[in-house]
This record gives C-alpha cells, sequence and structure tokens, in this order.
C-alpha cells in the first residue's frame, strides 16, 4: 500500500509539472473568468439566474471540454512509461505491478479531477461574495457528476494506454474514442430510428449506454425536470426510471464503467509484455 501512494505521489508530481496540467488548469479557470466577464451569472435562462446558471454553463462546456483533455492525457500514462523505459526502471524497484497500475491511476485522477472542481469552486466562493445564494443541492449533485464523467473516461484512457505501446497511436485510438461517443452514436441511432425498423425503446437504451448522452442527460434533467428539451425520448426515460432514479444512474453507472475498463486494463496489463 505504502508503494502505490508513492506511486500516486510521483504521478502528481510530474503531471504538475507538465505543460498540459498548466493547460488544463488555464482552460478550466478560465472558463469561470470568462462567465463572469461575460455577465453570465446576470443572465436568467428558464428561470434560473446567479450561480445556478454559471454551474448549468459550466456542466454543459466540461461535457465537451473534459472527455477529451482527460484521454488525451491520460493514454500515454502507461504506453509513454514504457517507450521511454521508465516502466522498466519503475520496475527495477520493489514495486509490484499492482501497486504501479492504481498508483498512476490514483494521482492521474487527481489531476485530472482537482482542477475542475476548483475552478468550480471559485466560481461558487466569487457569486458569494457577490451576494448570490448558493444553490447546494445542485452543487453536490454537479461535484458528482463531474466525479463520474472523470471516472469513466479516466477508465477508457488506463484501459487504452494498456494495450497501445506508441504514444502516437494511443493519442489516434483515444481521439477516435472522443469523437464517437460525441457525435458518431449520436447520429447512427438517429438513422436507424429514421429508418423505423428497431424499436424505439432499444434506441433510447443503446443511446443511454453512451457515458456522455447519459451524463448531458442527466445534466439537462437539473433545470428541465420534464426533459422537455430532448422531446418525445424524455417519455421513455421518465416512465422507466423517473427523475430521481435517473440522476443516481446518471452518476453510478458512469462509475461503474470507469472502474469496469481500470479493472480491464490491469488485468491486461499484467498479463501482457510490459517492456
Amino acid at each position: 500500500m505504502n508503494t502505490l501512494w508513492l506511486v500516486a505521489r510521483l504521478d502528481i508530481k510530474e503531471s504538475i509539472r507538465a505543460k498540459w496540467f498548466f493547460v488544463y488548469s488555464i482552460v478550466f479557470g478560465g472558463l469561470i473568468a470568462l462567465f463572469f466577464l461575460t455577465g453570465v451569472t446576470q443572465s436568467v435562462v428558464m428561470g434560473f439566474s446567479g450561480l445556478s446558471r454559471l454551474l448549468l454553463v459550466y456542466i454543459q462546456v466540461t461535457i465537451v471540454i473534459l472527455p477529451i483533455f482527460i484521454l488525451i492525457t491520460t493514454v500515454r500514462s502507461i504506453s509513454g512509461d514504457r517507450e521511454s523505459h521508465i516502466l522498466e526502471y519503475m520496475l527495477s524497484f520493489p514495486v509490484s505491478l499492482k501497486s504501479y497500475y492504481w498508483g498512476k491511476l490514483l494521482g492521474r485522477f487527481v489531476t485530472v479531477f482537482f482542477p475542475v472542481f476548483v475552478a468550480m469552486i471559485i466560481g461558487v466562493i466569487w457569486g458569494v461574495i457577490k451576494g448570490a445564494s448558493v444553490p447546494w443541492e445542485m452543487l453536490l449533485l454537479y461535484t458528482a457528476m463531474l466525479f463520474a464523467l472523470s471516472s469513466v473516461f479516466l477508465g477508457i484512457a488506463f484501459f487504452i494506454s494498456t494495450f497501445v505501446k506508441s504514444q502516437d497511436i494511443a493519442l489516434g485510438v483515444a481521439f477516435f474514442v472522443w469523437i464517437v461517443l460525441l457525435a458518431f452514436i449520436d447520429i447512427v441511432l438517429i438513422g436507424v430510428m429514421m429508418q423505423g425498423n428497431v424499436d424505439e425503446r432499444i434506441i433510447i437504451f443503446s443511446a443511454l449506454a453512451n457515458p456522455l448522452e447519459t451524463f448531458r442527460i442527466g445534466a439537462i434533467s437539473l433545470f428541465d425536470p420534464e426533459l422537455t428539451v430532448i422531446g418525445p425520448t424524455a417519455y421513455h426515460i421518465l416512465d422507466v426510471f423517473g427523475k430521481n432514479l435517473f440522476m443516481l444512474f446518471s452518476i453510478i453507472y458512469p462509475i461503474a464503467l470507469g472502474i469496469f475498463f481500470s479493472v480491464l486494463g490491469y488485468n491486461l496489463f499484467k498479463r501482457r509484455d510490459l517492456l
């Protein structure tokens, strides 16, 4: 256990020194600053204003930015160590494969989740200074959803990093995964729905298997409980889940999926040729 924490600390220190961490932090910190400069907290959408409006916009932006940042910065974690022979050097010490893998994953989770969370908290603190009230329920739910989104894409990234030896190929695979989850699945499902040969419920639940889609609908349900934005699909989702159960699903499902890919990646990592 001690070696696991040592590997995690080492990965955190390496990440903080890397340029990507600086850019990553600036992007999310800059988003909060931009929201205040453009008067997002003063605008009103569907009855939401102040910090509720800020959190609403912030969570929608992170749907696009956070997954690709996690993927492109994490897929090189193990593959990069293997390619640069750092992995060989690390394993020359009394460090088990289990401690190395899970230590790297834990350290990387801290570095990808912490800037996003801190940027949101800074926005909340600034809003309080300006006299806005804090929507605690929404803040806690958004924190849990960001945690879930970080978990699933971190698990996917580590899974990719274990079976791809080249960093360039790893980046290509990561970008492909992001494109598929962000847009391609929706386009395919819309095409299938237009053909009318597949039951609508199958199409809807196939879409919900996409963690990005689940996250998006979960975020929408916080400011639109009836899900009127997504049209007739809302009736199927609300009939099966209900609002509260779907919110729970949108948090637990991505976390469970992230754990699944993480464990799958670990099993693949310890069975393959490490060097």
